[in-house]
């Protein structure tokens, strides 16, 4: 799969609107995809990353909150992938300057929408 000019959708970021559509989509999402968009979203915060990859995070973080994109979101089981395809590409850019402490964060909230055996699906979003 070719993944989308995702940095065309940066300007459709916004903490409110990512919280939102998280909340609304988590247990239809699966827990790879809120963990990487929650990751993301946490480093984003994080003053130890560079301006440059804090706008392809927030491009990609647009892209997902976008409900134009490549798969229509509101397509059942496809609608997601390539969401999740963009954020597991730039989630692997960054992976290296993102602190165990955010990761541990992500998968706390977690905690919220899924189950252990849920959860446990996460550990290999970034090999």
């Amino acid at each position: 799969m070719e993944l989308p000019d995702f940095m065309s959708y940066a300007n459709r970021f916004s903490a409110n609107d990512f919280v939102e559509k998280i909340s609304r989509i988590a247990k239809r999402a699966g827990a790879k995809l809120v963990y990487a968009s929650l990751v993301l979203y946490y480093t984003l915060q994080s003053d130890k990353v560079s301006k440059k990859d804090k706008a392809i995070i927030i491009g990609a973080l647009g892209y997902m909150i976008s409900p134009l994109d490549v798969i229509p979101d509101a397509i059942p089981i496809a609608g997601l992938t390539d969401d999740l395809a963009v954020l597991a590409y730039v989630l692997k850019k960054v992976w290296g300057d993102v602190d165990t402490e955010i990761k541990e964060k992500a998968k706390e909230k977690l905690t919220k929408w899924f189950d252990e055996d849920e959860i446990a699906e996460i550990d290999d979003i970034v090999k």
